[in-house]
Formats: structure tokens, sequence, C-alpha cells
């Protein structure tokens, strides 16, 4: 008898023994799977990367163009928008001779997505590039760290809503790079890529993505190794988190002043730059220069790479047909100046979407110019298609609207009728006219506190109410302190429904291919 209670007793044991570890490696499991973006978006259509770009103008102007990105650059970090502190007289030099934007958004308010929709002239969300990009190979800490925040989100304590990674840019998406080329351009880009981890997967390399060159690094100088890049080549395995990425700056200048002084026209250069991104690391002859820290003298060795830049196509008598940009790819991180904007740099407050967008092209662009009319950096996209004499892609939805108009102050309306703002996946905010109205505000910062998750909103409605959705009129409070929701809830309540439509057009074809133009 005895020996059957001992016996069953064993099995008892071992039975929960082995729930017990089943249950433990189910949720080791959850805690490290790792979604792809095709589980959220679908797969592409077989034939889209398939799809080139069109001459349809054969005698457009065709620029030369410099796209200069600042990054994690807050709107009022240099002069020309209002600092006091930063010396940044060069890129001041550049809007007195061109076009300042003064409602100018990023496409998202971090790296990745942002730097998407620069290239692809769509919203983040279509290319799956949501969140900042991960190589496959990643270390375990890292990976089970990041899906323990998204298990834990709807605490409140962490926001980290990164479900479903994305590895970098997939080759059905067209760049402006690849469509420039069409039209006879030279393309070059130089720094950050932060578009797919190309040390690890050479797909994701900018010169399989339409660049005829590139010296760089491929993500932001936080992560590491840092390894330089030229083309598919590594320079170097990793400049490090030291010192030795003081020299980045310099090393992106000498590159494009190589650039320019050999490429031939007409030619496109996108120069994306490591800082003022933290860690901050500036030069020696601007290294405690900056009575801003050493987050001004990051930002003023930014300035004089512009100065170099101007002053050789000016040597080079091709100053007058070039078109220069220079922008940030979002708000400020931990230092920085958004200006009288609130937020930063992960929120889709006006401080982590609105930046500096300077314009000059003396042949076309008056001379100090100010633009109030709001645009986004998907707008790039078609504007330098049109300048190019190329036809917009006809398979995809091209968000960006053309805005050449604003550039040479034909035109003074916004871009689009409704601006919209993305945490992730997650669609927060709408911007039309001079309204702007959130669902929520997700990101650990009062006032807008834990309540944008569902437990905290629940346990602290009775001390601050239930204080969503939040309604702005940035016309006469551009710092949104005021919400207005309850004041005017018909106005709210066509924001919202602007929200609901465009959800329900995109719902059913998120990635917006049309398969019948394919």
């Amino acid at each position: 008898m005895s020996t059957k209670k001992s016996r069953t007793a064993a099995r008892w044991f071992f039975g929960i023994l082995a729930c017990f570890v089943l249950m433990i490696a189910a949720g080791g499991w959850a805690l490290l799977r790792q979604k792809t973006v095709d589980d959220f978006l679908g797969e592409y259509p077989s034939g889209a990367k398939e799809t080139k770009a069109q001459i349809i103008n054969a005698s457009a102007p065709k620029p030369n163009v410099i796209v200069i990105v600042a990054d994690d650059l807050g709107y009022g970090d240099i002069g020309a928008y209002g600092n006091k502190v930063i010396k940044t007289p060069n890129i001041d030099s550049l809007a007195a001779g061109g076009l300042r934007f003064t409602s100018f958004y990023a496409c998202n308010s971090i790296c990745g997505p942002s730097r998407a929709g620069l290239l692809t002239g769509r919203y983040p969300f279509r290319s799956g590039i949501i969140g900042n990009t991960y190589p496959k190979g990643e270390a375990l800490g890292k990976r089970a760290a990041r899906r323990a925040g998204v298990l834990l989100k709807e605490l409140g304590v962490l926001d980290i809503r990164e479900d479903y990674v994305a590895r970098g840019i997939s080759e059905h998406e067209l760049t402006l790079a690849e469509a420039l080329k069409t039209a006879g351009y030279q393309t070059g880009v130089i720094g950050k890529w932060h578009l797919g981890d190309y040390s690890s997967d050479p797909r994701y390399n900018p010169v399989r993505h339409g660049f005829d060159s590139y010296l760089g690094v491929p993500y932001s100088n936080d992560m590491l190794p840092l390894p330089l890049y030229r083309n598919e080549s590594e320079v170097e395995a990793d400049i490090g988190n030291d010192e030795d990425q003081a020299r980045l700056t310099g090393l992106y200048t000498d590159e494009a002043l190589r650039f320019i002084k050999t490429a031939d026209e007409p030619f496109f250069l996108y120069l994306a730059h490591t800082f003022p991104h933290q860690p901050l690391y500036a030069s020696a002859a601007f290294k405690n220069g900056s009575k801003a820290g050493r987050f001004g003298d990051a930002v003023e060795e930014i300035d004089w790479s512009v100065g170099r830049i101007v002053d050789l196509l000016r040597e080079r008598n091709i100053e007058k047909n070039t078109l220069v940009i220079f922008t940030s790819d979002n708000g400020p991180w931990y230092e920085g100046n958004p200006g009288v904007f609130r937020g930063r740099k992960g929120q889709s407050l006006e401080g982590g979407f609105r930046v500096p967008f300077i314009a000059r092209w003396p042949a076309r662009i008056p001379f100090n110019a100010v633009c109030e009319a709001a645009a986004m950096n998907i707008d790039l996209f078609p504007t330098l298609f049109e300048l190019a004499g190329l036809k917009l892609p006809q398979d995809r939805t091209i968000d960006g609207q053309n805005m050449l108009g604003l550039l040479t102050g034909e035109d003074d309306h916004d871009t689009h009728e409704a601006f919209y703002f993305y945490h992730y996946d997650q669609l927060e905010a709408v911007r039309s006219g001079k309204w702007k109205y959130y669902r929520r505000v997700n990101r650990y910062t009062w006032p807008i506190p834990l309540d944008a998750a569902k437990i905290p909103n629940q346990l602290g409605r009775k001390q601050i109410g239930d204080r969503w959705p939040l309604l702005y009129d940035l016309e006469l409070d551009p710092g949104e302190s005021y919400n207005l929701r309850r004041t005017l809830p018909d106005v709210a309540a066509q924001m919202e429904k602007r929200l609901e439509s465009w959800e329900k057009a995109n719902q059913s074809n998120l990635r917006g291919f049309a398969e019948d133009r394919m």
C-alpha cells in the first residue's frame, strides 16, 4: 500500500514539475519570441520590387540636391529659430539666403521611422519601419528586456511598444535615391543609416537601395559595436563609445566635400549626421567651446560642416542650381531645445515632431523667406520627383504631397488637409489647420502622465479626471497647455472622425499597394 502511495505521490510530483517546466518554457518563449512586421502588415505584393520610376518631363530643372539631416536636433536649437546660446552662423545664413518653415514636421518622433518616411514619401507604418530597427542576431538579454517592457506597458511603467520587430527597409520600397538615378542623378549617402543593420544583413546596405556610394555607420551611436563602412566593406569593426566618435562630423564633412567635387551633375547627396544624438562628442576644435555644453559643441560643429559645404558649392560655381535642405529627424531627446513646444523625442506632442526645415536654392527660392504653412518630411519625395521630371509610382500609396509651391512662394497652403501622428503602430493624433487632437499620448512625462495606459487611467480617474482626448488650438496655444475638448466638443468630434476615417481607409491595406496596378 505504501509503495502504491509513494508511486502515486511521485507521479503527482513529476506531473506538477513537468507542468511547471512547461509553464516556464512557455513564458520564456512568449518573452523572447519576436514577431515580424509581416505578421502585422502582411507581405508585400510579389511585383512591388520591380517598380521603377518613369521620366515624364525631360526638360525638368534637375537641380543638384543636398539633404542634411541632424539627429535629435530640436526646433529651438539653432539661431534662425530663436536660439541665443548655440552659435549657428552658417545655418542661419542658409535661412537668410532661402526659406525657413515654422510649421514643419518629421513623419515620426524617432530616428528610423522618420528616415523611412523621408526616403519613401510614405508614412512609416506602410514600410513597417514603425520603430527603430534591430539586428537579427541581437543579444538575448536585450531581446528579453524589450519583450518584458512590451508585456508591462499596460501598467504604465514602461513605454516599449516594439511588439513587431522591423529588420530594415525592404527591397520592395522605392527610395528617393533609386528614383533619382532613373533621372540621371549620381547619388550618395553619408552618415547614419538606421534602416537596417547591414553589417549583419547586407540586404539593408544603402548601395542596395539606390545609392551609388556610402560612408557611414548602420545605426545610432549608442548602439554598440558601431562599425564604419564604405559601401559594403567594413572600414572599422567598432568606432567605440568614447572620444573616437568625436571625429565623425569631420569625417562625414570631408566625405561630403569629396563627393561634391567628384560627382557628375545632377547629384543627390543625403548627409545624415550622427549628432547631436547622445552620447555627445565634438572634435578638439569645438570641444568645450559652446555655452550650451557638449550638446552645443556638437551642434556648432555641424554648423561648421554646413558652412564648408556651402563654401564649396560657391567655389565650384554650382551654388545657384543646388537645392540645399537642412532639417532634423525628430525633436530633441534628453538635451536640446524644442522651442515653445511641449514634448520631446518619442512623443506625438509638437516638440517631438516639429523640426527646423530650411531650404536654399538661389535659382528658385526667394531670400530670407518664411513659410508658415504646415508640411512634413514625406513631402520631399514627390517634390523632388517633380524637380527631376519623374512620375510618381502608381502601384502604391505615396502619402507625401508636392510642396514646390511652398518653396518658391507660389503657394501658402498646408500640404495636407490632415497630418497624422503615430507612436509605433498606434495612431495617436491628427492635426488639421490650427487644431491638434490626441486620443492618447504615450511616454512617461508629466503633465501627460501615466494615465495613457489603461490600468493607471482607471486607478487615477478620481484624482485627475478622465482627461482624454486632448484638443489644442495651435495658433493660440502652440505649447499645448489648454485642453479645449470640453469647451469645443463639436471640434473634438470632427477630429475624432478624421482619425476614424483614416483608419477605415487604411485598415484593409496598411502597406498601401494596389494589386490591380502591379
